[in-house]
């Protein structure tokens, strides 16, 4: 029986028709269809919505789906925000929380890869194949320039992912389109410890050298390279022996960018207690910076660090870096990175005997799980050294 015209359409409802139209003196025919999502609080008029294809089959697919959802109260028009726009919204509202250095890495991220590739999309039709092959074309190389590495990559989509995360939880999206992307393996940087021997080389080879103490300390704390940047005389305690780890100096990465003091990796601070050799040094160290201070007079900058340049300032991170470079090239080391020093602090304190939860409070590692997963090799050989040791201890107690 046909519907009065005094009845109203139910809410989900709606009808599909074929539609024929003159463009540019030639006929075109496609399908529309309509579908009732709601009614006008105001007046009471039916709110449609419209879907247009080539196909019956195409228009009517659209069409449930949307119904289903209007059945479902859980229909919610498509937004028409860009990319862009909600990037841009995200970054200046929900990372008020971030440190102010991750916000200016994630900004970076926006606007040198996610903006020029997607920004002027609708954030409804971002879609997951289209950000897949974007980050495909991040690794490869661009003229001269090459690829993105992968762990580059992953902080990408990192970004990409928590905003649109964000974008789900508020209605604007119904999906998040990088939870089915492949990401490129990160393959975790090869360790070069420094054994006995490259230890005693790489001492000798800095002796004299104009960074010598924070190589030193470096290497016989096991903190990180902004840790030691960034320490203050301030946090040394000569008379407990103890040295409080609070922050860390950082360069934004940017051309020319600036030095900033900036929170620890895993936002803990931590007090560690180096062997009374290295206090001695660095007290050695404070008389003969005093003794620098007094020399330069006015051009002394009184910044409290540590580790210092020639007029007290900060030292530069890729001085010290090609500094350091230069030598452990001498020692016959090329290999080593600066943050070996570090790694060789660890595996020679578990070789010392130190618990690995000791080990993971003087790194600064967020779990002693951690530490573990980073430094299991170690304790495997150990281990085995181990059972070698009681193996020999059986036979000579069995006469074998």
């Amino acid at each position: 029986m046909p519907r009065s015209k005094s009845t109203r359409a139910a809410q989900g409802t709606g009808t599909i028709r074929k539609r024929t139209v003159m463009r540019k003196g030639r006929e075109y025919t496609y399908w529309e269809a309509r579908v009732t999502i709601g009614r006008d609080p105001g007046t009471g008029k039916q709110i449609q919505k419209t879907f247009t294809g080539k196909t019956q089959k195409e228009v009517r697919e659209k069409m449930q789906s949307v119904a289903a959802e209007v059945n479902d109260n859980c229909y919610r028009e498509p937004t028409k925000m860009t990319v862009g726009e909600w990037l841009d919204i995200w970054k200046d509202t929900y990372l008020v929380n971030v440190k102010p250095f991750t916000v200016r890495s994630y900004s970076d991220h926006i606007r040198n890869h996610l903006k020029p590739a997607f920004g002027a999309l609708r954030l409804d039709a971002l879609e997951t194949h289209t950000i897949q092959k974007f980050y495909n074309d991040l690794g490869k190389p661009k003229g001269n320039k090459p690829g993105l590495s992968a762990k580059t990559i992953k902080n990408v989509h990192g970004v990409l992912h928590a905003a649109l995360n964000k974008a789900v939880m508020l209605g604007y999206i119904r999906y998040n389109p990088t939870a089915a992307c492949t990401l490129p393996r990160v393959e975790k940087k090869q360790m070069h410890p420094l054994d006995e021997d490259g230890i005693r080389d790489f001492l000798q080879a800095v002796q004299g050298h104009r960074f010598e103490e924070i190589f030193r300390f470096t290497l016989f704390t096991g903190v990180r390279e902004g840790e030691a940047l960034g320490l203050k005389w301030e946090c040394v305690d000569f008379n407990s022996g103890t040295i409080l780890i609070d922050k860390q100096l950082q360069r934004e990465k940017v051309k020319n960018g600036k030095y900033r003091f900036a929170p620890l990796k895993n936002d803990k601070f931590r007090k560690i207690s180096p062997a009374p050799w290295v206090m001695q040094r660095l007290w050695s160290h404070k008389a003969r910076q005093f003794a620098q201070r007094t020399e330069v007079a006015e051009l002394w900058e009184n910044s409290g660090l540590v580790f210092t340049n020639a007029v007290g300032g900060h030292i530069a991170i890729h001085t010290l870096y090609k500094d350091f470079k230069a030598v452990v090239a001498s020692i016959g080391r090329p290999e080593v990175r600066f943050h070996d020093l570090r790694h060789s602090y660890a595996v020679a304190s578990i070789r010392a005997g130190d618990d690995i939860k000791t080990v993971q409070g003087n790194l600064g590692h967020a779990t002693a799980a951690f530490t573990l997963d980073v430094y299991g090799h170690v304790t495997d050989q150990m281990k085995q050294e181990s059972a070698r040791r009681m193996d020999n201890y059986i036979k000579s107690v069995l006469n074998l």
